[in-house]
């Protein structure tokens, strides 16, 4: 027997497919934009951290510079200063070792300058009517022979006076003429010599 005929209601919606289909996809869409949103917003947050970095480094980079500058002026100065040091100590040597030879020189032959400058008044004034030499009390007699003996040679015809002082220091003599004079002081010439240095040092500063 057959099965009894079903009346059509009507009540089926054909559309429902088409609307599922529609939203999925809608669904879709927005995950790919959202995806797309965070990519980009990983992309400008990369390019801005990136920036951020370059600045970073750059701003370092100067501070490093600035602090080499700082420091190469320090040591350069600190240079300055030795090399400054080391002129002043080795003037300080050569003025002692030419004191200390000086001396030597000196204790050697007290008679040795006194004669040489003695013999050049003697060739410079062969007219002066007369010239004193004023020498130290331990050199007198030694010296006499010597000067005596100059004046002969040089042809000197004044008076020669010869004179021991007990204020002059061996190796040091006065010698004076009618219308001038001159000292060989080796005190006063170490003063000079020390003051020299003294401003030479102070204008290298």
């Amino acid at each position: 027997m057959a099965a009894p005929a079903q009346k059509f209601l009507f009540d089926n919606d054909f559309g429902a497919p088409d609307k599922a289909r529609e939203k999925a996809a809608a669904a879709a869409e927005l995950a790919q934009a959202v995806a797309a949103a965070e990519q980009r917003g990983y992309q400008v947050g990369f390019a801005q951290a990136q920036r951020e970095m370059q600045a970073d480094a750059e701003r370092l980079c100067a501070m490093a510079l600035e602090q080499i500058g700082q420091s190469m002026q320090v040591i350069a100065a600190g240079i300055g200063s030795v090399e400054t040091r080391m002129e002043t100590e080795a003037v300080e040597v050569a003025v002692a070792v030419a004191r200390k030879l000086c001396r030597e020189l000196i204790a050697a032959e007290p008679l040795a300058e006194i004669t040489a400058l003695v013999g050049e008044c003697f060739r410079h004034l062969v007219s002066t009517p007369h010239l004193v030499v004023r020498i130290s009390d331990g050199l007198y007699e030694a010296a006499r022979e010597r000067i005596e003996l100059l004046a002969k040679r040089s042809g000197f015809a004044g008076r020669l006076v010869l004179l021991s002082d007990p204020e002059i220091a061996g190796g040091d003599c006065k010698i004076e003429w009618a219308d001038g004079g001159m000292v060989l002081e080796r005190a006063a010439i170490e003063a000079k010599i020390t003051e020299l240095v003294g401003r030479y040092m102070a204008s290298r500063k």
